[in-house]
């Protein structure tokens, strides 16, 4: 059943025992080695069985980085299901176990030890249908080394016009991507919330702005002649013209996070952010 509602996302839930497991493996096979093969020693040994991405499993195993993450994330957005990484990216903020210890690991998730995080996404549309991010809704100059000029306002109330090469607007869960590079806040999962951050803006007093659930806020492409591309969890959907606007709100879907017992955000954020 579909668990997809319009109130917060909740806090931790304790993880169960698993009998089904399916995966989401990394793009490029090379990146990921042995690992699948580790996978089904592990599944074996723990009366695990693995099924495809068309059944319905009970948590769901991804052996990438933070981009594989959120290609499970939203492969499996508001069905509930958990998706629990096994870190073979850069930095893979969104996973939960170490290459190395995937077998300690998965141990662990398969007997039942491991929370899972309700995450928030974003809603919105560009023009072109709706879209739903788990991690960032981005709107960015099309045309290079050229700023683009963006109104923007939040439930109905404009703020103005600024110039910039592009907007951001982040879940807790992108918070730590894009929108920090740009100089935007750390929102700690579970809080209900988003972020907007203006990426190079040409003005001495643009500041990151952080809105609830009940805000509603508006991107018009007020440029004379730069189009603006809107850029969803790092993949273009659509290309705003001059006179275009992108709506962004709280999404009502969540996408949920598998961490095994012993590892959280802070954790991460220790070993990512401060060194």
């Amino acid at each position: 059943m579909s668990q997809t509602r319009s109130n917060a996302p909740s806090p931790h839930r304790d993880g169960v025992a698993v009998g089904r497991a399916a995966f989401l493996t990394h793009g490029r096979a090379e990146v990921i080695g042995d690992a699948l093969e580790r996978l089904h020693g592990v599944a074996k040994r723990c009366g695990v069985e693995v099924v495809g991405d068309d059944a319905d499993p009970d948590i769901v195993v991804v052996l990438g980085g933070d981009g594989t993450m959120l290609r499970a994330l939203q492969r499996w957005l508001g069905t509930g299901t958990p998706c629990l990484g096994v870190n073979y990216g850069r930095v893979g903020f969104l996973t939960s176990v170490a290459s190395g210890d995937l077998e300690s690991g998965l141990e662990a998730a398969f007997a039942g030890r491991y929370h899972v995080l309700d995450l928030p996404t974003l809603a919105g549309d560009a023009g072109a249908g709706p879209l739903v991010a788990v991690n960032d809704v981005v709107l960015t100059s099309a045309t290079p080394g050229r700023m683009a000029i963006l109104e923007w306002g939040v439930d109905g109330q404009s703020l103005g016009e600024l110039g910039c090469d592009g907007v951001i607007a982040a879940t807790p869960t992108g918070s730590t991507a894009y929108n920090l590079s740009a100089g935007g806040p750390v929102l700690v999962p579970g809080t209900d919330s988003y972020v907007v951050t203006f990426v190079s803006p040409h003005s001495l007093h643009a500041r990151s702005m952080v809105l609830g659930r009940p805000h509603s806020v508006a991107f018009r492409n007020v440029s004379a002649d730069v189009p603006v591309q809107a850029i969803v969890d790092g993949h273009v959907v659509a290309v705003i013209d001059p006179g275009g606007r992108v709506d962004v709100r709280l999404g009502d879907a969540l996408a949920a996070l598998a961490r095994v017992a012993g590892t959280s955000f802070f954790t991460r954020y220790l070993q990512e952010f401060t060194h």
